[in-house]
């Protein structure tokens, strides 16, 4: 009995590739090949989850009642050690019933929002070059992504001003990202502040992905959007313990603020998902009320790391600025290349994985993502290969 033709839906069928699932597939042939890889292309610390984590998962995974179905919020006390959380971080009153809202990592929470709120032909603003999620989740609802190029003329920020008027009246949510993936760079209080009028002005929702605020360098904590006044009244900010605390494989994320939005993603989730298994929810709240000497420690590593990868670039005579935080290197490409060249040219001479930056959005083009992690004998390793192979 011979099948039928399977026909995937339009969605699917004009879906590009997911930048990073490809990168892993080059780098897998690149290892079938013998290369020793050095993998500075995916954004996935190498370091690994603190114990005392690790030590209450194991504990409460022996608890019954935590193999059952967890609630679609997440468990109370997981939302209020998020809440304590922001209010010794950011000094952020937050209502752990309607004002905190788990995710099965930010990601997942990321790409459904735009099931609560964005009908077919409705704006979203999308930052540009981006984390590839923001316009995926908009174009499965049938959305229309207006770009928000980051330009280093612009100091890599989305110029408000540039968006037409009539755009911004339609647009439904406005997606930003601090500290940035992948230019690394932060918003000010002050950028904040007019994104707040922005949104008040326009009536769009906010959507502030923070998921690297605790990977920041040189003493210099980035603010949350939460912070600023008005904020909660326009937007939410999505977070995840993954970067901060070595757990992306956990799959463990929230978003706070603006209790409608958070409603309206609820009811979503709840008809998609059944929420995050309660063990790993109690590890969260261990994460969550770590000392701050254990974070210090992880940014101490990753400084070191970025002093070892940067001026190494520099010497090479590539043009690069130290990142104030999270685990990228905004790479500007030799010329002579593109940022797909550049990357291939480092893959096969050098055994080097980065990421093209025209993957994160047409603006990205001209530059490479390079990652910190790795070690510094590893990072140093990239930079004398790099020497060897030339560009």
């Amino acid at each position: 009995m011979s099948g039928f033709p399977i026909e995937v839906a339009t969605r699917i069928k004009t879906l590009p590739p997911y930048l990073f699932a490809a990168i892993d597939k080059m780098k897998q042939a690149a290892i079938a090949k013998g290369v020793d890889i050095i993998n500075l292309g995916i954004g996935d610390p190498d370091l690994p989850t603190p114990a005392p984590i690790i030590e209450s998962l194991a504990q409460a995974a022996k608890n019954p009642k935590h193999h059952q179905y967890p609630s679609y919020e997440g468990m109370l006390s997981f939302r209020t050690a998020v809440a304590g959380w922001y209010k010794r971080r950011f000094n952020v009153t937050l209502n752990p019933a309607d004002e905190v809202l788990t995710l099965i990592g930010s990601k997942e929470g990321i790409g459904h929002i735009h099931l609560a709120f964005v009908d077919p032909g409705d704006i979203v603003l999308v930052p540009s070059p981006g984390y590839p999620v923001y316009p995926v989740g908009t174009g499965f609802c049938g959305g229309v992504s207006h770009l928000m190029p980051l330009t280093k003329a612009n100091g890599f920020l989305p110029d408000l001003n540039a968006i037409p008027k009539d755009v911004a009246k339609k647009a439904k949510l406005m997606w930003l990202n601090s500290p940035n993936n992948p230019t690394s760079v932060i918003m000010s209080r002050e950028y904040f502040k007019q994104v707040v009028d922005f949104a008040q002005e326009n009536q769009v929702i906010v959507c502030h992905d923070a998921a690297y605020s605790e990977i920041y360098y040189d003493g210099n904590p980035p603010v949350s959007f939460m912070e600023i006044d008005g904020a909660k009244d326009v937007g939410v900010e999505f977070h995840s313990l993954s970067k901060t605390y070595n757990m992306t494989g956990w799959r463990l994320g929230f978003v706070v603020g603006n209790r409608d939005v958070l409603a309206a993603l609820g009811k979503v989730k709840s008809q998609l998902d059944s929420g995050v298994f309660e063990a790993v929810q109690a590890a969260g709240i261990t994460a969550l009320g770590l000392d701050d000497s254990i974070t210090d420690g992880l940014r101490k590593i990753y400084q070191e790391r970025r002093d070892t990868l940067v001026p190494g670039l520099k010497k090479l005579g590539l043009e690069v600025d130290p990142p104030p935080a999270a685990f990228y290197v905004w790479v500007t490409v030799p010329k002579g290349y593109t940022s797909a060249s550049f990357t291939a040219h480092l893959l096969e001479k050098a055994g080097i994985v980065t990421t093209p930056g025209n993957g994160f959005g047409a603006p990205g083009e001209g530059y490479i993502r390079m990652t910190v992690c790795a070690s510094k004998e590893r990072l140093a390793e990239a930079v004398e290969r790099m020497k060897k192979a030339g560009f």
